[in-house]
């Protein structure tokens, strides 16, 4: 039987035909219909339109949701949740002054999260993930991609990978995995960066081709990480077995790394907290999309990315969560949207657009979610009674989701 929800309050983020992403003043722009219906059939959006055009109740199992709004599940398309352990102490460090850097150097970072890892079994890491994935959910997660970078051993990171594609079989929701090999160079490497370069591309990529555990690569480009030039050879190696890149970028410096990504085809660039106008203008007419990570720059004190910019400048925006035990130990998209109000200055419209439409965009899944369009996943959030969607962000603190929907079930 279909499913009909009725007196919705507003029904939002509403496209008859789907696009794959909204840039520039297109973001001011949110489709919604006010006193909505919409109808679900199996797994799938069937219609949706005003009460004042709802088709007749009978055969329908029928759910009234007056007084709230529906609007498509986040999307996440950066994420660390398959971790060991957490990175509290560095937390404590912060408050007292160190750097990221600082803390890097005295072996924190990356490197503790690495070491972490390696010394937990496969199985107790896909009980610490699952937790993780299970909470975003909950928070109106929909469709979330997720990294390896915290094994940095052959070994690590196809335990990582592994654990990934286990919460692919496990889930509902679309899951994407990304192979973050190069996210730091381990201690034995620090002065031989070309050797591990040299595993991650002799022996890591190979197999991770052959059990089919990947769908991007990525790197941390990024001055005192992996080199422009670096990046580039990891890009490149990656298309060989099919992987497109998604790359950190820019966190802390500019270093052309844009530049890099874009001609290499790369999905996404992700950070941006540091933008040039040079890079910008880099970024116009690609097929790359910029993705921000403002509750990373709250957690640690950094910059927040120059959304209004960006999008000034004709731009697409994509936001996530950057979920991770060192940098941002969160992956509650609400807060995201609520950050990206209120330190970013993007209105609700363009924040929403940013975590739903082209977060899909950004993970290569706007053709199933990231809009309420006919044929597409019935992922979508109920939120309580609320004045309008306005709430979400305004009430940055209060959990306002009632329901979250997954293939037209209830979680």
């Amino acid at each position: 039987m279909q499913t009909i929800y009725i007196n919705i309050k507003e029904l939002l983020q509403v496209r008859e035909i789907s696009v794959e992403k909204v840039s520039g003043k297109e973001m001011s722009i949110l489709p919604k219909i006010d006193n909505a219906f919409l109808i679900v059939k199996d797994d799938r959006i069937e219609g949706f339109g005003t009460m004042e055009n709802c088709p007749s109740l009978e055969n329908f199992n029928v759910i009234d949701v007056e007084g709230k709004v529906i609007l498509p599940t986040w999307v996440d398309s950066h994420t660390h949740i398959v971790y060991a352990g957490n990175r509290i102490q560095e937390f404590v460090d912060r408050i007292n002054g160190l750097s990221y850097e600082e803390i890097a150097n005295r072996g924190g970072g990356i490197l503790n999260s690495a070491k972490r890892l390696n010394e937990t079994s496969e199985e107790d890491l896909y009980e610490q993930s699952k937790k993780r994935l299970e909470e975003v959910i909950l928070q109106g997660t929909g469709a979330i991609e997720i990294k390896s970078g915290y094994g940095l051993t052959v070994e690590g990171e196809l335990k990582m990978l592994r654990v990934i594609k286990r919460l692919k079989e496990n889930y509902a929701i679309p899951i994407k995995a990304t192979f973050l090999g190069a996210h730091a160079f381990p201690t034995q490497y620090k002065e031989n960066h070309s050797a591990y370069i040299d595993l991650i591309i002799n022996e890591m990529l190979p197999k991770i081709a052959e059990e089919k555990l990947a769908d991007y690569i990525d790197a941390f480009l990024e001055t005192g990480y992996f080199s422009v030039e670096e990046t580039e050879r990891i890009m490149e190696a990656g298309k060989k077995y099919g992987l497109t890149a998604k790359i950190h970028v820019n966190q802390f410096t500019a270093i052309d790394g844009i530049k890099a990504c874009v001609h290499h085809g790369a999905r996404s660039v992700d950070h941006l907290e540091i933008v040039t106008d040079e890079d910008i203008e880099v970024l116009k007419n690609s097929e790359t999309i910029p993705v921000a990570l403002p509750s990373c720059s709250y957690f640690i004190s950094i910059p927040y990315t120059p959304a209004l910019k960006m999008i000034s400048a004709g731009l697409p925006l994509a936001l996530a969560t950057d979920y991770n035990p060192g940098t941002t130990p969160s992956g509650n998209m609400n807060f995201v949207v609520a950050t990206a109000c209120i330190k970013m200055k993007m209105t609700p419209e363009e924040a929403i657009n940013a975590a739903t439409i082209n977060a899909a965009f950004a993970m290569d899944v706007s053709n199933e979610v990231g809009s309420i369009t006919k044929g597409k996943k019935a992922n979508f959030i109920i939120t309580k009674p609320i004045h309008s969607y306005y709430q979400i962000p305004y009430e940055f603190g209060s959990n306002l989701i009632e329901k979250v929907v997954i293939n037209g079930k209830y979680i």
